[in-house]
């Protein structure tokens, strides 16, 4: 089915939805200040080895050192700087004759990290070290590395310091040798390419053999230009930032139903003309510079269809309507029939409604990007036939996903049951965050339990200390509820206790709010 893109670029964030026939289907979003490391490549500087911790500390250019194992050490790509025993007193940067006759600085040759030594026998203080983060830094944390590299394509992961093909385990096992035969003979370097191993990623397995080839040059390409970059740079430098979001959008995004590609910023299509011309010349035709009047997400109310994404009920044409709960564990999903009475009989009412349900519901977790396990409750029906129709149908729909989805029957409840691979944070947990009031649970305490759970708790408190007053500071609406209906009750439990009982209203509270101040 053909499709639009659409990014929308700001300093702040880019957005790029993908539009079929007038209805987004995805939305995707990063934030400038948000955006973390893990994935990047850097130069790095050894500036403590910690023999008692079997890790070091190694500098990357951050305002902490970053944390190093010895467990994530193995042969790599090394720094500028030769190795004690490599280095000559009276000749500290040794050159070679690059390519081109150019004259680059010699690549330092690291002593190839083995695992089962001890890290103070296999890196040094200054030494400089490739190393890639695989956790970002958390509060007083520095970022967790590896000397493991690898690089994601679309279809692959390039291992350049390995030689193993394997494949995803998600993929059956039944068609794993086959496939991994099947990269083996796409893989092979030829003159002048780098090898290295590479990983089958599950959404590669109905893949062709032109797709997973340009994913292997644009992979190889990527580790020539690390090398290259660590050979001229200082340490710390960084060698390889991953592919932010527009480029994403060319690598993972774009497909042969892709019509076109629209960016409403100048300097930014231009970096993505760049980029394109490149690692993926095939889309480069697809780009286009949007200079329209309106914003770019106005063209097909994107941002209403944002704010759509983020309640609990979606109406249908027909007028029936979901109603979709997320969870900690699932997602669950309610058909509903609304006000639909089009239909001849209950029946084909129920049948109808859910058949537009299944449309909807696949549109609605790629548009939400709801990952794990999804729960859906159609309404009932009593023909196999009709059961079988929405079976069929959702699967249909669900086969458009570009996430992997996997899909049961119906129950014995009538439930169906599937799940969809989790790539990235939900819509809503991107924009939204649990209400202050409710704590995410939809609901709070009503200002008559809020009165009684302050009685209960002055009653404990008079128990255990003995001040002259207790003072109750809580919402307007609990302290009015106290001074109208519940007046009788706080007198009562003052003259029980023997202490005033005196109310302060504090509007910033929540209704759930309150404080019990002794005097």
């Amino acid at each position: 089915m053909a499709q639009d893109i659409l990014i929308n670029w700001a300093p702040q964030e880019t957005r790029v939805a993908v539009v079929e026939q007038g209805a987004v289907q995805e939305v995707h979003l990063e934030r400038t200040l948000e955006r973390g490391l893990v994935g990047n490549i850097y130069l790095g500087k050894v500036s403590r080895v910690l023999p008692g911790m079997q890790s070091a500390f190694i500098d990357i250019g951050l305002d902490r050192a970053a944390f190093l194992h010895v467990a994530d050490l193995m042969p790599n790509i090394a720094a500028k700087h030769a190795t004690p025993r490599e280095r000559s007193p009276g000749d500290p940067k040794q050159a070679e004759t690059g390519q081109e006759g150019t004259q680059p600085p010699t690549p330092a040759r690291v002593l190839a990290p083995n695992p089962v030594l001890p890290i103070e026998r296999q890196i040094f203080e200054g030494q400089a070290l490739m190393v890639q983060v695989l956790k970002d830094p958390i509060g007083t944390k520095g970022a967790r590395l590896t000397a493991q590299i690898s690089i994601a394509g679309r279809l692959l992961v390039f291992l350049p310091q390995d030689n193993h093909i394997g494949v995803s385990q998600k993929i059956p096992p039944a068609q794993r040798e086959a496939l991994r035969q099947r990269v083996l003979r796409l893989v092979t370097p030829g003159d002048g390419q780098p090898s290295g191993g590479f990983i089958l990623r599950t959404n590669a397995e109905d893949a062709s053999d032109e797709e997973l080839t340009e994913d292997v040059a644009y992979l190889r390409k990527t580790w020539l230009r690390i090398k290259e970059a660590a050979t001229r740079l200082p340490a710390p430098s960084l060698l390889h930032e991953d592919l932010n979001l527009m480029q994403r959008v060319l690598r993972d995004l774009v497909s042969a139903d892709t019509q076109s590609i629209r960016i409403d910023s100048r300097e930014q299509f231009g970096q993505m003309q760049a980029f394109a011309r490149e690692f993926m010349p095939d889309t480069l035709g697809k780009l286009q510079l949007y200079a329209g009047e309106r914003p770019i997400f106005d063209l097909f109310n994107i941002d209403e269809e944002i704010a759509r994404a983020l309640g609990r009920r979606v109406d249908l044409k027909s007028g029936g309507y979901l109603v979709i709960d997320q969870t900690e564990a699932l997602t669950t999903v309610d058909v509903n029939t609304g006000g639909f009475v089009g239909a001849r009989n209950f029946d084909d009412t129920v049948f109808r409604t859910n058949l537009e349900a299944a449309q909807a519901i696949a549109r609605q977790l790629r548009l939400r990007n709801l990952g794990g396990i999804v729960i859906v409750d159609f309404i009932d029906m009593t023909r196999e036939e009709h059961r079988e129709a929405v079976l069929t149908e959702f699967r249909k729909q669900l086969a458009r996903d570009r996430v992997k989805t996997m899909i049961g029957g119906f129950s014995q409840l009538g439930l169906v049951e599937m799940t969809r691979k989790r790539t990235r944070e939900s819509l809503a947990h991107m924009l939204s965050e649990p209400c202050a009031a409710c704590g995410g649970k939809g609901s709070v305490k009503t200002p008559r339990s809020v009165c009684y759970d302050i009685l209960r708790e002055i009653l404990r408190e008079a128990r255990a200390f003995n001040p002259r007053e207790f003072r109750v500071v809580a919402s307007p609406q609990v302290v009015e509820l106290f001074l109208d209906e519940e007046s009788q009750h706080l007198a009562g439990l003052s003259d029980f206790i023997g202490k005033p009982i005196s109310l302060q209203s504090e509007g910033r509270m929540t209704q759930e709010q309150y404080d019990i101040v002794l005097l």
